[in-house]
């Protein structure tokens, strides 16, 4: 089937509202199902920071305490309450299992698919009416391109998999500021809804009763739904990660409303005032409860450490350079990033007075470029650096591209069509030539070209409407040709490096057969013949203009990695890392005895807390544990033993040789052993 048949199918379902929605969800649930729920709870959680929300969650569950999270028996101030309290109605309903714990970030992604979906789609809709004709399609395909970006990134299937706040956050946060556009955009439509009222009023018409209450919509105390929704997902993102979810929020918007020069009016729109009473009434309880119970270590541990130190100061470690972001979105969005400098730069956000002049449903490519921007700047200028930070503005990127292409083929379209045009009425013109010097006998008549074919039910688009209709400038296939090779050049520089990734991984204590085990699954390898086809493809396609299809190729590269390289390879990580230590925890609750402690010497791996259900006690040094079990432990348990989780090597340095102990199990690198307490 050639592309102009798909062109000519997918107008004809366009042109069907109800089988574009039913198409349209189907493709939702197949996209966010292949990335964020297939086989999300098929491997054990993954040390280190994913078991500590889980059993804090447990915790909740278990004791019915919805204020104070715990830890390990210490309180746990490194997050706000909400995803704790979604992981723990997880619970409740689906049971204590690892599905339940990534159920709360695989929702918050799905829904932030979703309703970039629709926002996408309504944006194009609100275009020419014409053009909607002419390509009614345009606003499905393009939400649904902008829905898989969304999905098929490494940034969104990481965090959308992992039971921790990052993607709850990503979730409140991009459903605000999409629940902020469609609030400033149709706000439009009310307004031009009551000025058409007013007019046709002022002629003596009765207004309908929809178009009064629109009229009146601007007059009323109370904001849009759009601008409601908005407030209490900004209340959720900072019940789910602190003042950080509403100053991101504010920023984007702020800049957003200065640089339009609509700040003042929008802030009346909003009905700001009350926002914040919504937001600070939803957020605040929480906050006020557990100061109450812990005072100032709530103060000083969430608010001064977890805040204002990782702004402003290298907290655990985690500094990076300046550029350390660049590559982050380089590699978090691949491939699709290659194209973000050119999705950015034809917007031309600089040429102000242009995007002033726009309607406002025209404006969410400049939106999306000032929401990827201040949290791309934010973080840059914060001294404490990790990826998951930047992951809020993944959502903006997807829109960006996916803007850039909807355009692009909508310009290509116009043009084609427009050539079209000339040349069947060059056609029709010489045969009417020539008809009218048979009848006339010589005579030429100029007839004025019209907009509508008249043997055709179809409207003709002019090109100039069409122009009008796009928020942004005229794109060739030129613009994409340095952009398509540089995108070779990187899923080329993907296979490679997953050839050679065997190579590379270096020998890990935790996992001492991981990098073998690897090299024989061949998973590296298929992975690098799926981007080196990739590259082919793509150079080919280029060479053939055929430029519709690179960004589908790079999507379906992507699906294919993700289904037949990353998930078997999890499988396989999770076998050589984590199922160990599942086991072991499991060996540990059939063989202690009432009182008997459990200690960890080495290293801390919170899944066994988790799995084990019980408190742990974690000692970096062996000759500290060696100490400690000679002659503290006798002191703090009634047991007459107590049971041992460490690398067989280090029970030699805790002066513990085979006979002192009694082994319980061994599972990978660990081993599970009984020390006798001597009295």
């Amino acid at each position: 089937m050639t592309i102009r048949a798909f062109d000519q199918l997918f107008n004809r379902i366009g042109k069907r509202p109800a089988l574009a929605i039913a198409l349209s969800t189907l493709w939702l649930i197949l996209v966010g199902g292949i990335a964020f729920f297939w086989h999300l709870g098929s491997i054990g959680l993954i040390d280190e920071t994913e078991p500590l929300f889980a059993e804090a969650s447990r915790q909740m569950y278990v004791t019915g305490d919805w204020i104070t999270p715990f830890f390990n028996g210490k309180t746990r101030f490194d997050k706000p309450a909400l995803i704790y309290w979604c992981q723990a109605i997880a619970y409740n309903i689906f049971g204590v299992n690892e599905w339940a714990v990534r159920l709360p970030s695989a929702i918050a992604a799905m829904s932030v698919i979703a309703l970039a979906f629709y926002t996408v789609q309504w944006q194009l809709a609100k275009q020419n009416a014409l053009e909607q004709v002419f390509r009614p399609s345009r606003r499905w395909l393009t939400a649904g391109l902008v829905a898989a970006l969304m999905a098929f990134n490494a940034e969104m299937i990481v965090w959308g998999r992992t039971g921790v706040s990052d993607m709850l956050l990503t979730g409140c946060m991009a459903s605000a500021l999409l629940c902020f556009f469609m609030g400033y955009a149709s706000q439009e439509d009310t307004e031009t809804r009551g000025l058409a009222d007013a007019g046709n009023s002022s002629k003596g018409f009765s207004a309908s009763p929809r178009l009064t209450v629109s009229a009146s919509f601007s007059q009323s105390p109370i904001p849009n739904n759009w601008y409601l929704a908005c407030y209490v997902l900004i209340a959720g993102a900072i019940l789910t990660k602190g003042p950080v979810g509403i100053v991101l929020p504010g920023l984007i918007i702020g800049v957003f409303l200065l640089y339009l020069g609509k700040l003042r009016e929008v802030v009346r729109e909003m009905r700001l005032l009350l926002g914040m009473l919504i937001i600070l009434g939803l957020s605040v309880p929480w906050y006020v409860l557990v100061i109450w119970r812990n005072g100032w270590n709530f103060i000083n541990s969430f608010f001064g450490y977890h805040n204002i130190e990782r702004f402003t100061e290298v907290v655990n470690g985690h500094k990076a350079p300046w550029y350390f972001y660049f590559l982050v979105v380089l590699l978090g969005f691949a491939p699709y990033s290659v194209y973000l400098p050119l999705a950015i730069t034809r917007l031309k956000f600089w040429q102000r007075q242009y995007w002033r002049s726009q309607e406002r449903s025209q404006q969410l490519g400049l939106f999306a470029f000032f929401w990827f921007a201040s949290i791309f700047g934010f973080f840059t200028i914060a001294v404490t650096k990790l990826p998951s930070y930047v992951l809020p503005l993944m959502p903006a990127a997807a829109i960006l591209v996916g803007l850039l292409w909807s355009d692009f083929f909508h310009d290509k379209a116009i043009r084609e069509h427009s050539d079209a045009e000339e040349e069947d009425a060059g056609t029709r013109g010489h045969r009417d030539t020539e008809k009218e010097d048979t009848e006339t006998g010589g005579y030429k008549d100029t007839v004025s070209n019209t907009n509508v074919d008249k043997f055709s039910a179809s409207p003709r688009l002019p090109l100039s409407a069409s122009s009008e209709a796009s928020p942004h400038l005229p794109l060739s296939p030129s613009s994409l040709l340095w952009s398509s090779w540089v995108n070779v050049v990187f899923v080329s520089a993907i296979a490679v490096a997953l050839f050679y990734v065997p190579r590379l991984i270096g020998a890990d204590p935790a996992a001492p057969e991981f990098r073998q085990l690897l090299q024989q699954s061949g998973l590296t390898t298929l992975g690098s013949v799926i981007w080196l086809v990739c590259a082919v493809v793509l150079a080919v396609i280029i060479l053939r203009r055929r430029w519709r299809l690179l960004i589908g190729v790079n999507l379906l590269a992507f699906a294919l990695s993700l289904i037949f390289v990353l998930t078997p390879a999890l499988f396989l990580i999770d076998q050589q890392r984590q199922l160990p230590l599942r086991e072991l925890a499991a060996i540990a609750v059939q063989a202690e005895k009432p009182g008997e402690e459990l200690v960890m010497v080495g290293f801390q791996k919170p899944t066994v807390v988790f799995y084990s259900q019980r408190p742990v006690n974690y000692i970096k040094m062996s000759a500290a544990a060696g100490d400690y079990v000679r002659t503290q432990a006798v002191n703090k348990t009634q047991a007459d033993s107590i049971l041992v989780l460490a690398q067989p090597k280090k029970f030699p340095e805790m002066s513990l040789q085979p006979n002192n102990y009694q082994s319980l199990g061994k599972s990978g690198a660990y081993q599970l052993i009984r020390v006798p307490l001597k009295r």
